[in-house]
């Protein structure tokens, strides 16, 4: 019978006993809440926060979008802290977070064929969001930090 879980060492798992998080989890989850970072980066910014905007979201339609599906990865953040007391949310948010990739992958395409002078940063964040969602269907480690059995 094969083993579902990875092999993994004492040194993967955190002083709690919880398996940690891939670095590049924590990646793909700023990838997925990148309009929120820009959002607060313009904050920060205040004389050119509005041209900072107008550069990475012309559309204010594309930008309150950006923000919509941002909203289950700012909260991906904030559960992997508390995964152990909502084990039936955390099961539930890998999947959650995998249709939202496959959103954020639509919208950021159509956004990108939609205009004629796509920038070369539109580009790059279709790539990074393919590669993106690659890594998290194919990625077992991952998957055993949502579904290993915590005590």
């Amino acid at each position: 019978m094969k083993n579902k879980y990875t092999r993994v060492t004492p040194d993967d798992y955190d002083s709690t006993g919880r398996l940690r998080l891939p670095v590049l989890f924590w990646a793909v989850l700023l990838l997925q809440a990148r309009t929120w970072v820009l959002f607060i980066m313009a904050g920060a910014s205040r004389q050119q926060g509005d041209t900072l905007l107008t550069v990475f979201y012309p559309e204010h339609q594309a930008f309150w979008g950006g923000l919509l599906t941002g909203l289950p990865a700012l909260a991906g953040f904030f559960l992997c802290a508390w995964r152990q007391h909502f084990l039936r949310l955390w099961h539930c948010s890998y999947w959650i977070l995998l249709v939202v990739q496959v959103v954020i992958i639509c919208q950021t395409a159509f956004h990108f064929f939609q205009d004629d002078a796509s920038s070369p940063v539109s580009l790059l964040f279709c790539v990074a969001d393919v590669v993106a969602l690659f890594w998290w269907v194919t990625n077992p480690r991952l998957r055993q930090c949502f579904y290993a059995p915590m005590e």
